[in-house]
């Protein structure tokens, strides 16, 4: 009896997404905001055809062409989860990049300039945003939440003339 209701417990458990997100009538209703937002940023960080089609995730060149034509125009369009989820992480990039540096070009030179943190190797964010991989979109977007939040913070301009505290001058009351 009591692993039933252990079980009975684990499936509701389960139902983490609201499946209703996926339906057809949201995605035609997030896709045209969310394509055009998106042309907007690439174009911010002077994203190559081939690029954008990267982080769309490899859609025909025709196909991306239409979607753009269609939503310039303000027509409706259905895009599907996964182009929506690489969408929703370049917002979520650009955002944090809003919200670190002072200005978007030091935003757009941060993602354009070698990095040593692990994700990266070395290598420019950008490199990992533009592989194609629905990872290395999320990769970008959790290592600069992470930043965010605190664990990470690209040095800036700000950041200088920064002396670490003393033990001297930290007071508990």
């Amino acid at each position: 009896m009591a692993h039933q209701k252990k079980r009975a417990a684990n499936e509701g458990n389960n139902e983490r997404l609201d499946v209703s997100r996926f339906a057809p009538a949201n995605r035609r209703r997030l896709s045209a905001p969310a394509l055009r937002t998106f042309l907007t940023i690439a174009d911010l960080w002077s994203l190559t055809e081939e690029q954008r089609l990267l982080v769309l995730g490899l859609p025909a060149r025709s196909t991306y062409h239409n979607w753009c034509k269609r939503v310039r125009e303000h027509e409706a369009i259905t895009l599907d989860v996964d182009v929506l989820l690489r969408i929703s992480a370049v917002l979520g990039i650009h955002q944090a990049l809003v919200i670190l540096f002072p200005d978007e070009r030091s935003g757009v030179e941060w993602l354009t300039t070698p990095h040593g943190a692990l994700p990266f190797g070395g290598r420019p964010p950008l490199a990992l945003l533009t592989s194609g991989s629905q990872d290395g979109l999320l990769s970008v977007r959790r290592f600069l939440d992470g930043a965010r939040g605190g664990l990470y913070m690209p040095p800036g301009s700000i950041d200088e003339a920064f002396e670490p505290y003393t033990d001297d001058e930290l007071v508990f009351q």
